[in-house]
């Protein structure tokens, strides 16, 4: 393949899923109220552990995840990140069912910007001026909604917490992803399959007593999580890094408009003063990334 298709198929790959990333608010809220978050939850677990499973018998990762598990290092940070997605995975959901999709899409907005300070801490990255300030901005939206609303967006904060030392971690530990959520998946399993058979001894489960097309969905929920990371992956190997860092913004973008324009969410004046700044200050962080690469491809 060449350069350019190459990059035609990152670009279908990296659009594909960080478009997919954007309307699983819309997923979840097909699903229905009758199904709590949390066996949604269950669910996107249990059928998640179900493809990854096909997926490495088809690709011949047994070896390498064999490797991962007998090293007792890289076992424990995958414990550790395991828990982290699934307080991601399960905080996303609860967002949607209790109308809280801009305070998911203000985390998502701010988990770049995260990600910054995180590099401080843990890989002693060195922030550069332009990186300082995008920071500052994010922080001041922050505080605007706090001023505001008289309460920390916790949600938010959580979803980026989550998602960014979750990120963190898998980096510092060099695990593909693939392999990574595998064990990560198959780690929950056991805690998602006892959640499910807790529900059915109280009566409470929806799964296989209500109707085909919500089974259909509760399937699904393993699909809409393994087929956006394929892609991902994908996308990564395939193009720059500034272009994979513009591309993400969707996904927070999609929440948004879906927020406002679907779910009808209010969206005060001290909302859009918070996703100013932290709009300004992602192009100020995404000049400086633009900027940082230009300078490394000129020598």
């Amino acid at each position: 393949m060449t350069d350019k298709r190459e990059q035609g198929a990152g670009l279908l790959a990296a659009l594909g899923c960080f478009s997919m990333w954007g309307v699983l608010p819309l997923y979840f809220h097909l699903i229905g109220p009758s199904v709590t978050p949390w066996e949604i939850l269950a669910h996107r677990m249990i059928w998640a552990a179900v493809l990854l499973t096909l997926f490495v018998v088809l690709t011949h990762r047994s070896a390498r995840i064999m490797a991962v598990v007998r090293d007792r290092r890289l076992l424990l940070a995958l414990m550790t990140t395991a828990v982290l997605i699934s307080v991601n995975w399960g905080l996303f959901i609860w967002a949607v069912s209790s109308h809280h999709v801009l305070q998911a899409s203000l985390g998502y907005y701010i988990n770049p910007l995260l990600n910054v300070v995180l590099g401080l801490v843990f890989f002693r990255e060195r922030l550069r001026p332009l990186q300082v300030a995008a920071v500052l901005l994010a922080a001041a939206g922050v505080m605007i909604m706090v001023v505001g609303f008289g309460r920390v967006p916790w949600v938010s904060l959580i979803l980026a917490g989550s998602f960014g030392f979750y990120g963190a971690i898998r980096k510092r530990i060099g695990v593909d992803s693939i392999t990574g959520l595998y064990i990560e998946t198959m780690l929950l399993l056991p805690f998602a399959l006892l959640w499910l058979g807790h529900l059915y001894q109280q009566q409470q489960a929806v799964f296989l007593q209500g109707s085909i097309s919500t089974d259909v969905l509760l399937i699904g929920c393993g699909l809409v999580t393994v087929l956006p990371l394929v892609l991902f992956t994908m996308g990564a190997r395939r193009l720059k890094l500034g272009t994979l860092g513009l591309i993400q913004y969707m996904t927070p973008t999609l929440h948004l408009l879906t927020g406002v324009f679907i779910f009808g969410e209010p969206f005060s004046r001290a909302s859009l003063i918070t996703f100013a700044c932290i709009w300004a200050g992602l192009a100020l962080y995404t000049l400086d990334t633009l900027r940082a690469q230009r300078r490394i491809r000129e020598g």
